[in-house]
């Protein structure tokens, strides 16, 4: 699995997170499931998060796929 670099808007800026491809489509279909866009989910995980954003996203992404 190779990591790459994606480059999101998070409260007015533009950052970027390393996510293997895989945890980006998962976590476009969780936004999409709940109405949002990939960008304000993350806005969302970023606001609640205490360790890095990636991790956090990667965390986020198994939580929800194993219904924790």
């Amino acid at each position: 699995m190779s990591v790459r670099k994606y480059s999101v808007m998070i409260a007015g800026h533009r950052t970027s997170v390393s996510l293997e491809p895989e945890f980006y489509a998962a976590l476009k279909k969780i936004a999409a499931g709940k109405g949002m866009t990939p960008a304000e989910l993350i806005t969302q995980i970023d606001a609640e998060r205490t360790d890095s954003l990636s991790s956090s996203l990667r965390v986020f992404v198994l939580k929800a796929v194993s219904g924790d």
